[in-house]
């Protein structure tokens, strides 16, 4: 769980996640100005401390090294602000212990209509739908929404995907999508409802805008290297540092 300011939701998000579908929970705050850390730590959660802010792609890298470093076989990346539903979170687990899939994704875009009333704001929805088709076109894939942060990896995704290399921001989530298909993995997705309200993490519409021209560019990294133009760094094998 990449935590930021979750004081206020934790706990029900930790509520939700079905009893025995895990063996550790793992934490790691990005210098939280409320009481996360100490509330995580009272419940029982393996709790990790940026002594910075590294931004949400930054956090969710200690996320990974952490759960790795575990022994983790399944890697379930949780958002701790209850937006999406943990309790769903067996069922995905299981296209990966099956092997059907390598990476899955929970996909909050069902109907226009459902995902407009579950709160997510037009000019969102708008671009999610525009990105999400080019990012299909191009990596050649079908998934409902390539912008999820509700996300379940095999350990073998992250021991091969060079993530310590990219952004530490919101387009870390892009990357490493591009990088997953890049190497071969199996993708996929199911639904997954919508949850907008005022404690839920979310992004202003320029850092949406920002976002999407990143995204642009990591799909323009990801045919230059393709295409033997020009290799980006993202896209080369992973080095673990132990």
């Amino acid at each position: 769980m990449p935590a930021y300011n979750a004081e206020k939701t934790l706990e029900e998000t930790l509520a939700s996640i079905p009893a025995g579908c895990y063996d550790e929970l793992i934490l790691v705050d990005d210098c939280s100005q409320d009481g996360t850390v100490a509330l995580a730590k009272s419940l029982g959660i393996s709790v990790f401390e940026h002594e910075s802010n590294k931004g949400y792609g930054g956090n969710q890298k200690l996320c990974y090294q952490e759960a790795l470093r575990a022994g983790a076989d399944i890697i379930v990346m949780l958002h701790p602000d209850n937006q999406y539903d943990a309790s769903l979170i067996p069922f995905f687990t299981g296209f990966i212990d099956h092997g059907v899939c390598d990476f899955m994704l929970g996909a909050r875009i069902r109907t226009r209509q459902e995902a407009l009333r579950g709160g997510m704001p037009f000019y969102k929805y708008f671009s999610n739908r525009m990105l999400t088709l080019m990012m299909n076109v191009i990596l050649g894939q079908n998934l409902a929404e390539g912008h999820s942060g509700f996300r379940v990896y095999h350990r073998r995704v992250l021991e091969k995907i060079p993530f310590e290399n990219n952004s530490d921001d919101f387009s870390f989530d892009a990357e490493l999508i591009t990088q997953a298909v890049y190497h071969g993995f199996k993708l996929g997705d199911a639904p997954m409802p919508v949850r907008y309200f005022a404690e839920a993490s979310s992004i202003s519409f320029k850092d949406s805008s920002i976002y999407g021209l990143k995204i642009l560019k990591t799909l323009g990294k990801y045919l230059m290297t393709k295409w033997r133009i020009k290799q980006s760094k993202l896209f080369a094998d992973r080095v673990d540092s132990d």
